[in-house]
């Protein structure tokens, strides 16, 4: 029983220094300090999706039962639209959404209310229309849920999603 155990803490011991020999190497290798590929300073590729999500930000949000775009909101879709102009190659879904609060039916309309400013702010700022397609979910897909502002806050949204 005793050598079995010794055996168990040899091998734990050699998968150690295999996994720190494997990280060490990774570290190594062009990955501009980051330990992780070829990942520029945003978190994504150049062009990446995951740069559009890290370095552009992917949502807007909204007031309470509006969809008029908010400065802040307006400024992230000058990002997008910046990104977008320079990755051409790229298609968009905006995603239309509300908070829980309202009927289904009222809630799908404000979604796609949403989803159409976005739509119409992205062209006007040179984005093909081509490109850009956009769906209401209203409030059949929250991202937080709970009975307060905190939560609704974060549902009423309209979410960029590269494709």
């Amino acid at each position: 029983m005793r050598s079995l155990t010794l055996l168990t803490n040899i091998l734990k011991a050699a998968a150690m220094v295999v996994l720190v020999v494997a990280v060490a190497a990774c570290a190594r290798n062009g990955a501009g300090g980051t330990g992780v590929g070829n990942l520029g300073p945003g978190g994504g590729a150049p062009g990446s999706q995951q740069e559009f999500l890290v370095s552009v930000g992917d949502r807007v949000f909204f007031e309470t039962d509006s969809s008029n775009l908010t400065p802040t909101a307006q400024a992230t879709l000058d990002k997008q639209a910046a990104w977008l102009s320079k990755y051409s190659s790229y298609r968009i879904m905006i995603e239309g959404h509300a908070d829980e609060r309202g009927t289904r039916e009222y809630n799908i309309a404000l979604g796609a209310r949403r989803a159409s400013v976005v739509v119409n702010y992205l062209v006007s700022k040179g984005v093909q229309s081509g490109r850009i397609s956009s769906k209401s979910f209203g409030k059949e897909r929250p991202v937080a849920i709970c009975n307060d502002i905190s939560c609704w806050s974060q549902n009423r949204r309209a979410v960029t999603v590269v494709q």
